[in-house]
C-alpha cells in the first residue's frame, strides 16, 4: 500500500468510526506537532523512493479522471 493509500484509509476509518466533525476534531488535537518540521519533513521524504513518489503522481492522476 502507498502512503496515500494508507492515508486515505486512515482518514476514512477515522470517519467511519467516530464521524465527520468529531474525525476532524481529532485530527486538530493530535496535529499540533513539535520539533522542527523541515528537519523531520527532510528525513520522511529521503526515505521515499522514486518509484513510490511516480505511484502516488500517478494514483492522484487516475483520481483526477474519475
Amino acid at each position: 500500500m502507498i502512503p496515500t493509500e494508507l492515508r486515505q484509509q486512515g482518514y476514512q476509518a477515522l470517519i467511519d468510526r467516530l464521524g465527520a466533525v468529531n474525525a476532524i476534531r481529532f485530527l486538530q488535537d493530535v496535529g499540533g506537532g513539535s520539533g522542527d518540521y523541515t528537519q523531520q519533513r527532510e528525513e520522511i521524504l529521503n526515505e521515499v523512493t522514486r518509484q513510490e513518489l511516480w505511484q502516488d503522481v500517478q494514483l492522484i492522476r487516475r483520481r483526477k479522471k474519475n
